[in-house]
């Protein structure tokens, strides 16, 4: 009874945590263009990795991932780029804080001096996902 009793408590507080989930997600589908592999995976790992690197020590965010894809016809993007916000109140100041990170990080750093429009186009973004079974 006591074993059941417990097991019904904690299955209540993981429900409840997962029906409370406030994260937002930002993703952009990225594609290489002109075959620029190499400077676009340069300019995420030295710029966008580093930024969220710090984000997370500050607080300004919950997570992020970098997640290379199989380029193809059905789906023409290589990266998917996830930046993860623990809260409204994150996801609200997000502009602001990546300005004070990327002042801090004092310019972008390219490899062959390419600039982004160069060797990458972002096809599609999705600026609010919400995780969770949440309706708002």
């Amino acid at each position: 009874m006591r074993k059941a009793l417990t097991l019904s408590i904690l299955f209540a507080s993981f429900s409840a945590l997962a029906q409370s989930d406030k994260r937002i997600s930002t993703l952009d589908f990225v594609q290489v263009q002109n075959d620029n592999y190499e400077e676009t995976l340069y300019y995420y790992q030295n710029n966008w990795n580093v930024l969220r690197e710090w984000a997370i020590e500050e607080n300004y965010i919950h997570s992020y991932e970098f997640v290379r894809t199989k380029y193809s016809e059905e789906q023409p993007f290589h990266f998917i780029l996830v930046t993860t916000y623990s809260n409204k109140d994150q996801f609200d100041k997000r502009e602001e804080n990546f300005a004070i990170l990327i002042k801090r990080r004092g310019g972008r750093r390219l490899k062959n001096e390419k600039q982004p429009n160069d060797f990458r186009k972002i096809l599609y973004g999705q600026e609010a996902a919400r995780h969770g079974f949440d309706v708002e």
